[in-house]
């Protein structure tokens, strides 16, 4: 018997089975092959539409079953994880009213930042933990705005898996861990942020129901198995964002431990018990899969734009074949890159830098003594003082980290690059094979609360190596000090 995983992307859409008496991940399809379109009519504007994640969703669901000749009846229970702080509206029938405003849209920046100011960023970093900035809220305030004859038609707003959940089982809800990423959720009160909604003019009918996180939240009805192949009666045990789901995945639960993605960008989502918001302008605060009233866990997730693009330009631009190349490269070359400093923010503003754009930049690069080798490395060393900086930020928000755990991704496939981050952070880095599909798969099975068990079968299937800070830690720290004086002569100048 089985459990399937969704996760719901902005670019395909993922599959996942797991095998329910062992955890052990069967099988992951993807659909579409090519990536899913997204509709810009002006720019900084990115949509899709919901429809679509549905059709790709059951697609997968079909391969899958095919591949690995699973019936409907095989499949116990589902779990979903979807891209972050997307709004999808629908009418009283559940048919969307337009194209959903995803995540990497930023039409509603400016809404947000008349809201923090108009409410103030004490109450908004004591109750919400966030400034509203472009997050769900202020995109469905964009709606009312712009769009008041299709605001005046929603019965209710979803976020990309509550619309999932909905398409299975014609019955809509969300969960608080979900509202606190659309920035509708106070902290302070556990309650939705009515102050919010009456600041923006938004009918708080419109919220939908609320359910666990973990739990039966809806079962699939006979138009869901009609569409899904997935058998009527079929329970949704879980729901959850990609980030606070990706921590899942590497089974990060309690106050210390720390989920690391080094893919396009970067992201850093630490679990703490604590409800600050001081760096709440620089710094996601979300509530996590496993908070409870009596037993806080909020997710901060700092996120760095510059990550892994920036290789990629690289290896797209230098006279380089692969990555293995570039890491052989750098291997050659000594800790701190001889001098050169590679700053890596040039994938747009940086939250974590105040929302200032200051692309990357190279530093002190003498054309007669240094080569590709040198670039490869500064880069490597660049993108991994970029997390340690973003580390520092959230331990002066209250975070002490114990472990930090991450996907055998991009980034972290390199020793130069995880040996880097776990010597100047002194903690170690375990690795882990697995992915968001496959941990919502997993994550259906903690509806009967069994949290141990569960992170025993993630270390026990895809533990795959762990990188352990060096004990001479002085060049690290001569190399970060030399970067950071060069990235704060360049914040000061802007």
């Amino acid at each position: 018997m089985y459990y399937l995983g969704l996760d719901i992307g902005s670019s395909s859409i993922k599959a996942a089975l797991v095998e329910i008496a062992t955890g052990r991940s069967i099988g992951v399809a993807q659909e579409p092959e090519q990536e899913m379109s997204m509709f810009a009519q002006k720019n900084g504007w990115a949509e899709q539409k919901p429809e679509d994640w549905w059709k790709h969703a059951c697609n997968a669901i079909t391969r899958l079953k095919k591949q690995y000749n699973i019936s409907r009846t095989q499949i116990k229970g589902i779990g979903i994880s979807y891209q972050m702080h997307g709004l999808v509206i629908v009418d009283e029938a559940g048919n969307p009213l337009r194209k959903s405003i995803i995540w990497c849209d930023s039409r509603a920046v400016e809404i947000g930042n008349e809201a923090l100011e108009a409410l103030g960023e004490d109450k908004c970093a004591n109750h919400l933990l966030n400034s509203p900035a472009n997050f769900t809220a202020s995109k469905l305030k964009w709606v009312k705005e712009n769009e008041p004859d299709i605001y005046k038609k929603i019965y209710k707003f979803m976020l990309p898996g509550d619309y999932i959940a909905f398409k299975f089982s014609n019955v809509i809800n969300t969960t608080i861990s979900g509202l606190s990423e659309g920035i509708f959720w106070d902290f302070k009160n556990e309650s939705v942020a009515d102050f919010l909604l009456e600041y923006y003019g938004i009918d708080k009918n419109l919220v939908p129901d609320i359910v666990d996180t973990f739990g039966l939240q809806s079962v699939v009805d006979e138009k869901g198995e009609a569409e899904s192949g997935i058998a009527a009666g079929t329970p949704i045990y879980y729901r959850a964002g990609d980030q606070p789901n990706n921590a899942l995945s590497l089974n990060v639960f309690n106050p210390g431990e720390v989920a690391a993605t080094g893919g396009t960008s970067g992201v850093v989502y630490a679990v703490t018990d604590n409800l600050s918001g001081k760096e709440s302008t620089r710094v996601n605060n979300f509530v996590h899969v496993n908070h409870e009233k009596l037993n806080p866990r909020i997710g901060k997730l700092l996120n760095i734009n510059g990550a892994g693009i920036q290789y990629r330009w690289l290896l797209n631009n230098l006279d380089v074949s692969s990555y293995e190349e570039m890491n052989n490269l750098a291997a050659d070359i000594k800790i701190g890159s001889d001098g050169v400093c590679l700053i890596p923010f040039g994938n747009g503003a940086e939250r974590m830098l105040n929302n200032k754009e200051i692309g990357t930049r190279i530093a002190n690069l003498n054309l007669n003594n240094h080569h590709k080798g040198h670039i490869c490395r500064a880069a490597l060393e660049g993108i991994a003082f970029s997390f340690v900086y973003g580390m520092e930020i959230l331990k002066s928000d209250g975070i002490k980290p114990s472990v930090i755990r991450a996907g055998n991704d991009n980034l972290f496939r390199s020793e130069i690059f995880a040996n880097t981050v776990a010597t100047l952070i002194e903690q170690e880095i375990e690795i882990y094979n697995t992915t968001g599909a496959i941990g919502a798969a997993r994550a259906a099975d903690l509806h009967k609360g069994n949290f141990e068990s569960f992170g025993q079968g993630i270390i026990d299937n895809d533990h795959v190596m762990t990188f352990m800070p060096f004990k001479d830690k002085r060049p690290y720290l001569e190399a970060y000090n030399n970067w950071k004086k060069e990235l704060e002569i360049i914040l000061n100048n802007k």
